[in-house]
């Protein structure tokens, strides 16, 4: 079998040494559409270095992202056809709020590997810690079709009861037409995202929005909305990835609050509410 889970767990995690400055926090804003309206005063806070915070969506792509959700399928007992992989979840927590500028050493292991039948699902952590101690921990869900039933655990289940009621807020978010070219600075390269071509041969009729825009851009929404834009207040944030969304639509991001948390859900306004985000959970003070 491709993924000896056993083995992949055993190996050895790997480090290496990220760095990020201001620069690479404003790309990262810009490229979930901040700056809107420029001016803005709420904006600013995400566009101008003299009152700048770091939305902690950040720990996704700080150090360009690496180590990456492909450095996991490279581990000691994994061997899969790259075809196959699909980023199925993400997840961050914060021990403390993340600086604008940074050197940090980031190490990698998989945590976890789930057997879900007709696929399996591996956890790759990533932590990250500077001199000063912990600053934040990753965890990427990679669903890799055709590789499980082998008998495993099947691991524990992250799906959410519906929320009851109205939701307490609904905001909708417009997806620029160059947004995935402008998120794709901060890292992710996959020509998915901007090679219509490439987009075909993976079967999409043009270039998708990277998850993990979509998934900053949710968390930009509800610290905006309901914490008041304080990034700090975030203690985590985890999301499933339900469905694919392009650039040149509409996120309809709908909020329910909760004591210490917003349970969410996001969907494509265009095509009829399609599922984007789900089982998506901001942990707050």
């Amino acid at each position: 079998m491709p993924i000896d889970a056993a083995k992949a767990v055993a190996a050895e995690p790997r480090s290496a040494e990220i760095s990020w400055d201001h620069k690479d926090v404003l790309l990262y804003h810009l490229g979930l559409g901040a700056g809107i309206p420029a001016t803005g005063p709420d904006e600013l806070r995400y566009t101008l270095e003299s009152r700048l915070h770091v939305l902690p969506g950040f720990a996704t792509v700080a150090g360009a992202g690496s180590p990456g959700v492909i450095g996991g399928l490279s581990m000691p007992g994994v061997d899969v056809d790259l075809a196959r992989v699909l980023h199925g979840g993400q997840s961050v927590e914060l021990h403390r709020p993340i600086p604008v500028t940074g050197t940090a050493t980031a190490t990698s292991r998989i945590a976890a590997v789930y057997d879900k039948g007709k696929a399996a699902v591996l956890v790759m952590r990533t932590e990250v810690a500077d001199a000063e101690g912990p600053l934040w921990t990753n965890d990427a869900q990679i669903f890799v079709r055709g590789e499980g039933g082998w008998g495993g655990d099947r691991g524990p289940s992250t799906c959410l009861e519906p929320p009851a009621g109205e939701p307490t807020a609904v905001v909708e978010r417009p997806i620029r037409e160059d947004q995935a070219l402008l998120y794709r600075l901060s890292g992710d390269w996959n020509p998915l995202h901007a090679d219509p071509e490439f987009a075909k041969l993976a079967g999409f009729e043009r270039p998708i929005l990277h998850g993990l825009c979509t998934y900053g851009m949710t968390l930009k929404a509800v610290v905006d909305t309901r914490l008041a834009g304080d990034v700090t207040r975030v203690r985590s944030y985890r999301t499933r990835f339900a469905g694919i969304v392009f650039p040149g639509e509409t996120l309809r991001i709908r909020m329910w609050q909760r004591d210490g948390r917003v349970q969410v859900s996001v969907t494509a306004v265009e095509r009829d509410d399609a599922p984007v985000l789900a089982d998506t959970v901001v942990a707050h003070s």
